[in-house]
């Protein structure tokens, strides 16, 4: 079994408020867990009001498809209003 994990920090430009980053934020979850079936978490920087952590993980058999789909998610937050501000996937076997 393969676990292939993402952890994103994202900054959110001229965000006013905690609920409207959180609404940015969730919208950003939503969309990776029903267009690439990955689970998403905000894991970190939760009381910041310009940041935020975002953590995915996929189950497969093969760390090339897990890796390959997570690149995907990652094109995907990159086509949001946000910036990434640091990027890291692997993959682990168990």
């Amino acid at each position: 079994m393969i676990v292939s994990l993402m952890q994103i920090i994202i900054e959110i430009p001229d965000v006013g408020s905690i609920k409207d980053k959180r609404r940015i934020v969730n919208s950003i979850k939503e969309r990776l867990y029903k267009r690439f079936h990955v689970s998403a978490a905000e894991v970190d920087l939760q009381d910041s009001l310009s940041f935020a952590q975002i953590g995915c993980a996929l189950v497969s058999n093969a760390k090339n498809f897990g890796e390959s789909v997570l690149n995907k998610a990652l094109a995907m937050v990159e086509e949001e209003p946000v910036r990434i501000y640091d990027v890291s996937i692997y993959s682990e076997e168990f």
